[in-house]
């Protein structure tokens, strides 16, 4: 007997289940997004929900860290920045919602519908969200890693971008630095 039957509930094929919570997750962005043709605003919403996952790997969000992903979505996005703030809110309160369950499936979803460029540029992206409060900790820059990972990149473009921000690391910050006396 499966723990789904065992508790009263239907059982639940992990595949289809993470896919429909995937894209109700993302509906809700594009819902916001009405006036974009609709797979722009899906891929909007994904680039959008990926940001926020990096910028809450360390459990907070700072200031900083939303102003970058309200920016770089306005940017990428070529929206509003009215549009792009709504964006930006919606993707940081689905993150801490559904995040655990959505990271996969919404980079999976991602890796699909860009190409090697475009992914390259949201890699980019992540390590700007990061870096935007001066720090990128070990903790940010790991689930960098494992968003590049599930992209379908390789561990050599990570290194590279990882290298254009090496100044904001905060593990080699702590090497570049004397013993405290």
């Amino acid at each position: 007997m499966s723990i789904w039957k065992l508790l009263g509930m239907k059982t639940v094929d992990p595949v289809a289940g993470s896919r429909s919570a995937e894209s109700d997750t993302v509906r809700k962005i594009v819902d916001r997004l009405g006036g974009l043709p609709p797979d722009r605003a899906r891929y909007i919403a994904m680039f959008a929900f990926l940001l926020s996952r990096v910028a809450n790997a360390d459990l907070s969000i700072s200031q900083e860290e939303t102003h970058a992903m309200e920016r770089i979505v306005a940017e990428k996005g070529g929206l509003p920045e009215e549009q792009a703030v709504i964006v930006v809110h919606m993707a940081k309160t689905e993150n801490l919602l559904f995040g655990g369950t959505d990271n996969f499936s919404v980079a999976k979803e991602f890796q699909q519908v860009a190409d090697r460029e475009q992914r390259i540029a949201l890699m980019r992206c992540l390590f700007a969200v990061s870096a935007a409060d001066h720090s990128i900790s070990t903790v940010e820059s790991n689930v960098i890693r494992q968003i590049g990972d599930e992209l379908g990149l390789e561990h050599s473009d990570f290194v590279r971008l990882r290298t254009e921000f090496r100044e904001h690391l905060a593990v080699l910050r702590s090497i570049d630095r004397p013993p405290a006396d």
